[in-house]
């Protein structure tokens, strides 16, 4: 498989980009090879500079849950940017896509467009701690929230102490305030209510953990945070940046049947382009500006050629129910195509994630458990084989309406092809 063109990309790309890349994950470092850039993508597959092709997995991180360049979305995007690219006002569009994700939501009844996961995240948590008045929230180990300084944090000396920053150039004075427990560990956040009763304004998890690898919550671990966040009045913020329209239209508060105060969206609500959302309870983002007193904006929020990819994808996906019918049996024949020998699949819906652990993987520490090497050596069959995996052992893989059954025929192949020259070597 020819790699000449990336190579000189990367070499061009890391003298005027951190790492060459625009986000960590792309650098390929945790799999020692070097990043695929890639020029062009449509339906399952994406084609990189050296003209390779691979069935894609990662989707850009899950946005592309209908493929790439759907032909619907694409002609409705195309009649937006003949309007103009941004107004810096307001559009119909931005009502018709919140009024669309309450239709498939009803917990959020008022939301607020943003410009991606992170700001949804950041924002949902100032709305929290201005609708309570207290300043301290509680994370999970191993979820990820975005790269906002507040949730950049790590447990400190044993997992329940204030935490201390996860990255250079976040103030310890930022991160005092997020405290850390133990997802699918309901003593450690009881433990942690106790101690600070008063002070805690909000609960924030991934109701499925997607970013330590997929990590199920156990039976009764939601409404456990539900329950407790009411008896101490405290709010429950769900992200599902991953999950939100991934899981099927309600997320994974509809699957779980489990009412969050505050969701926050991204990736799949616009349709491949950059958005995020975050909302609730009417009387909760009361509290935004202008209605209310907490402070947030951006120029590019609600923009018209994000919001139109937005909602045709959504639209596509209400009407044809289905997709998530053909996505979870889809899924369910690469989970079985995997299963086997000294690792663990787990998997929900059209998320699914590979551990090379003899482990149950259920929390951050058994997920850390996987041989990152053979992880590293299993990306690279695949790559090899045209199949474009996260390059990461702590990402998700993604599956998509556009993979057809002869590309999860071919996909099982690889995966049964791979573990049987595994096997052999032992």
């Amino acid at each position: 498989m020819k790699d000449a063109k990336s190579k000189e990309l990367f070499e061009r790309a890391k003298k005027h980009i951190p790492g060459g890349v625009n986000s960590p994950v792309r650098a390929f470092g945790s799999v020692g090879l070097t990043p695929r850039f890639i020029k062009s993508a449509r339906g399952a597959y994406i084609t990189d500079e050296d003209n390779n092709t691979y069935i894609d997995y990662v989707c850009s991180w899950g946005a592309g849950i209908l493929g790439h360049a759907h032909p619907l979305v694409i002609e409705k995007v195309k009649e937006a940017a003949e309007l103009g690219l941004t107004y810096g006002a307001p559009t119909e569009k931005e009502i018709i896509l919140s009024e669309l994700i309450y239709e498939c939501m009803p917990s959020v009844e008022v939301s607020r467009l943003v410009c991606s996961g992170t700001e949804a995240v950041m924002s949902a948590i100032r709305v929290a701690r201005g609708f309570t008045g207290r300043t301290k929230i509680i994370k999970f180990k191993g979820c990820y929230h975005g790269h906002s300084d507040g949730l950049l944090v790590k447990a400190g000396s044993g997992a329940l102490t204030t935490s201390v920053p996860d990255s250079k150039g976040v103030p310890s004075d930022f991160s005092k305030h997020t405290l850390v427990a133990l997802y699918n560990d309901k003593k450690s956040v009881k433990e942690l209510f106790i101690r600070n009763k008063n002070d805690i304004a909000a609960v924030i998890v991934e109701p499925v953990a997607a970013n330590m690898g997929v990590v199920l919550p156990e039976d009764g671990f939601l409404n456990f945070l539900r329950d407790i966040t009411d008896r101490y009045g405290a709010l429950l913020i769900f992200d599902e940046v991953i999950t939100g329209f991934r899981l099927g239209l309600g997320g994974a508060q509809e699957y779980y049947g489990v009412k969050p105060d505050i969701t926050t969206l991204g990736k799949i609500i616009g349709g491949g382009m950059p958005v995020g959302a975050y909302g609730g309870r009417k009387e909760i983002m009361d509290m935004v500006s202008p209605v209310g007193e907490v402070y947030q904006a951006g120029t590019l929020s609600g923009n018209p050629i994000a919001t139109t990819a937005g909602i045709e994808t959504l639209k596509i996906l209400m009407k044809d129910k289905s997709i998530y019918l053909r996505l979870e049996e889809k899924t369910k024949r690469l989970e079985q195509a995997a299963a086997g020998g000294a690792i663990r699949v787990n998997r929900i819906g059209s998320l699914m994630s590979i551990f090379f652990t003899d482990r149950h993987v259920t929390d951050y520490d058994s997920a850390v458990s996987s041989d990152t090497e053979a992880y590293a050596e299993y990306f690279k069959f695949l790559l090899e084989n045209g199949i474009y995996a996260a390059p990461s052992q702590f990402e998700a893989m993604f599956v998509s309406d556009a993979h057809s059954d002869e590309d999860i025929e071919k996909t099982c192949q690889v995966f049964k092809d791979y573990f049987a020259v595994k096997n052999n070597k032992k």
